[in-house]
């Protein structure tokens, strides 16, 4: 390379280096006034997408901008975790900021009307320690109902168990719902001081509200009007789903291991085994006079 490409080389990258510092300097002076007519930038969440009211919101209809702090509103949120999982109030437009007035905690005020299946019901059952799992039941769990039940009449009456519903979801533990934040401030008695108090361990509900189908939750109601303290809950692992098949029915025979009243119904209506025939024996042909003995 010659001194003259040299050269002309070097005059470059210094009039590319004078370009970008210059370029860097009208930016911060842009910025400066920027600043200075609007005020500094600060973190704020508006709504990617168009919310409709009492919708739940998700983490993917928000969106995190720096807007100048003379655009921002009073009660604005700046962190969207603070938002995930709440119910909007009231309609939120896409771009709008989100506000703390216009988003509500879910509860008893929000319903769970949004949570529950198309096609399905909500359902409320009373439980106690002993019925409910010790209360340690909570939102989102799945259950099996069993109904104790007492069939017949007169000295035919009997106590039968049956499994009437399998993989049922708890929507709510007394007022607490599925998509319910695991926790609750309150003002100290000095109306200063906050007290945390931790949701996770709250045992004082004394129902939970499932999900149905209508002809399960025809079927509940029946109980509940009937026998309501003959209606047990057992727990299952989140990951197991299936339903189990051929359960029948527990008495106190099953129970005992004792032959059931239709087994031995049915023993006695068995037709008898004929008697074996009697087995003879071939006949000798009669000797005659001349045959050797």
């Amino acid at each position: 390379m010659g001194s003259n490409q040299t050269g002309t080389l070097w005059i470059s990258i210094g009039t590319a280096l004078l370009s970008m510092f210059l370029l860097y300097s009208y930016s911060q002076e842009k910025r400066a006034e920027y600043d200075k007519r609007y005020g500094s930038k600060k973190t704020v969440v508006i709504a990617k997408e168009d919310i409709n009211e009492m919708e739940t919101i998700d983490i993917s209809k928000l969106e995190v901008i720096d807007r100048p702090v003379d655009f921002i509103e009073p009660s604005a949120l700046s962190d969207p975790e603070e938002i995930t999982g709440q119910v909007a109030s009231s309609p939120i437009k896409k771009g709008e900021q989100i506000l703390q007035t216009k988003i509500l905690r879910p509860g008893p005020f929000t319903g769970i009307s949004r949570q529950v299946t198309p096609t399905k019901r909500a359902v409320t059952i009373p439980i106690d320690e002993m019925r409910g799992i010790a209360k340690l039941i909570r939102p989102g769990d799945r259950i099996d109902l069993i109904a104790a039940l007492d069939v017949g009449k007169g000295n035919d009456q009997k106590r039968e168990i049956k499994t009437i519903l399998q993989d049922v979801v708890v929507l709510a533990t007394g007022l607490r719902v599925v998509n319910n934040i695991p926790r609750l401030f309150e003002l100290g008695e000095d109306q200063k001081s906050i007290n945390r108090i931790n949701l996770n361990g709250d045992t004082n509900f004394t129902t939970i509200t499932i999900e149905a189908s209508p002809k399960e939750a025809q079927s509940l109601i029946y109980l509940l009007s009937t026998a309501p303290s003959n209606l047990f809950v057992t727990l299952r692992n989140p990951n197991d789903r299936i339903p189990v098949v051929g359960l029948g029915s527990a008495t106190i025979d099953t129970v005992l291991g004792r032959p059931t009243r239709e087994e031995i119904a049915d023993d006695v209506r068995k037709p008898a085994s004929p008697p074996p025939l009697p087995q003879t024996l071939p006949k000798k042909k009669p000797r005659g006079p001349y045959e050797e003995l």
